[in-house]
């Protein structure tokens, strides 16, 4: 099969499409031949050896430590069952799924190896492109906001950096649970952010988040550049400050009305996202889609930083 190879940490160029060995099922497990697959931060970070501040060390030890113990990057991916192991009840060949397969990854391939429990069924209503892209930023964006703010109605939540893969789910979900939602995006991305909800658009290349004098009960940072000092000061008194991209310091850091952390992968989250979906209370924003054989370039896309919501390759 084909596959997105990363053999060394750098460029986007390291990315190489090459033949490699199809995965077989083993018991518990069902092969997926993938239909579409998002390019996240997360790849980005991997395959540049780019890890927040302080994490350099414990990544490394983690990824590999002079190159890449998992050569085939890629998480979040829909598609159809081809096979499944020994005891696997639940999945059929032609069924349709999607999943993260997280730390083992292994997505950006035509096919992968996947443990069923770990597989949701796609409703026919959702796009493989717009089910790979909902998973990863929306089980974020879900489990810090409900998660961990329970935003309710009522309550003020600010999203820094509203216009990403996190940031276009965080302003809809946090909309969906009743919220009044201040998004923080560039001028580019104004227009976007009040359609998916946003009653009030910052455009960060005017003002600066920091000097403003509204006070929210959640800010949510999904761009890493809030501390928890800074972050503390836009919080009403009761107010939760949410990290969902921090370094080492902060993170260890965080406690009382501070979270900070990686969000889980889970299966009810999953389903929960596509039943919004199938709704129309959530849209999945694609910035664009590649072929497989593009994936470097899908790559540079995330490394510029500029993309909106969700990058997918379809192999």
């Amino acid at each position: 099969m084909q596959a997105a190879v990363v053999e060394r940490y750098g460029a986007p160029d390291v990315v190489r499409v090459r033949e490699v060995p199809r995965p077989a099922p083993r018991g518990g497990e069902v092969l997926v031949r993938v239909k579409a697959v998002a390019v996240t931060s997360a790849d980005s970070r991997i395959r540049g050896a780019r890890f927040p501040s302080g994490f350099g060390v414990f990544a490394r030890l983690a990824f590999g430590v002079f190159r890449p113990r998992r050569t085939v990057l890629g998480s979040s991916f829909s598609g159809e069952v081809v096979a499944v192991g020994a005891g696997v009840l639940d999945f059929a060949p032609g069924d349709e799924v999607c999943g993260m397969t997280g730390v083992r990854m292994g997505a950006h391939a035509e096919y992968v190896a996947v443990a069923a429990n770990k597989l949701a069924g796609k409703p026919s209503a959702v796009s493989h492109e717009d089910a790979a892209g909902l998973l990863f930023g929306g089980s974020t964006a879900l489990y810090f906001l409900r998660d961990k703010a329970s935003v309710g109605p009522g309550m003020t939540v600010c999203v820094n950096g509203a216009s990403g893969a996190i940031g276009t789910n965080a302003v809809q979900l946090a909309k969906h649970f009743g919220a009044t939602v201040t998004g923080v995006t560039s001028t580019a991305n104004a227009g976007l952010v009040a359609d998916l909800g946003a009653a009030r658009v910052i455009d960060y290349t005017q003002d600066d988040l920091a000097g403003i004098a509204d006070r929210f009960d959640v800010v949510l940072d999904v761009v890493g550049n809030l501390s928890i000092a800074s972050g503390r000061r836009l919080l009403s008194p009761t107010g939760v400050l949410l990290l969902a991209v921090a370094g080492l310091g902060d993170t260890v850091r965080a406690r009382g009305n501070v979270v900070a952390g990686p969000a889980p992968e889970r299966v009810e989250d999953f389903e929960f996202l596509l039943r919004l979906a199938v709704e129309g209370a959530i849209t999945v924003v694609i910035d664009r889609t590649y072929p497989l054989c593009d994936i470097a370039e899908a790559h540079r896309r995330v490394d510029r930083g500029r993309k909106v919501g969700n990058v997918v390759v379809r192999p």
